[in-house]
């Protein structure tokens, strides 16, 4: 038995589901055929202020995928250029819905998962990320937002800023 943190024990009546897995590519529309194969339905997505680029699809059955890309693949200080320069194409993140970031913070902090990049500024959408290096070597992002319906006035082609 090892003194690892039990994300489950600390947050699990805090969070209120598993929401998506994302993967970090150079180009979105490059990676289409992998959202195709899986039979995946978009969702929503758009430009990030992080300066970078999303999309979600619904999968079959439950979850979500997302895919983000850097707007620019030049700028070497953004996150997703290092992340892809080290590791390439790959998983990102997984992301937990809670019902209060705050609490969630504090109990992942406790129980001693190392918190970063924590914004709580936004009314409609706050997060933070628990470091892979105490989360068995992923990032996991917990965030707190309002649900709401699909946009349907966003399409992909309005996302990879193609006009329609």
């Amino acid at each position: 038995m090892t003194n690892q943190p039990n994300l489950a024990r600390e947050l699990g009546d805090l969070v209120e589901r598993f929401d998506h897995v994302s993967i970090a590519v150079p180009d979105i529309a490059r990676a289409l055929p992998l959202v195709e194969m899986l039979a995946g339905r978009f969702r929503s997505g758009g430009i990030a202020p992080g300066g970078f680029r999303w999309a979600q699809w619904y999968l079959p059955g439950a979850g979500k995928l997302e895919l983000v890309a850097p707007l620019d693949a030049d700028d070497t200080s953004h996150f997703l250029v290092k992340f892809l320069a080290k590791r390439g194409p790959g998983l990102h993140h997984v992301t937990f819905k809670v019902s209060d970031i705050n609490a969630a913070i504090a109990r992942a902090e406790q129980a001693g998962f190392a918190v970063v990049d924590i914004d709580t500024s936004d009314a409609g959408w706050k997060e933070a990320f628990l470091h892979p290096r105490s989360a068995s070597g992923v990032l996991v992002q917990i965030a707190e937002w309002n649900d709401r319906d699909d946009d349907p006035g966003v399409t992909i082609e309005d996302v990879l800023g193609r006009s329609s």
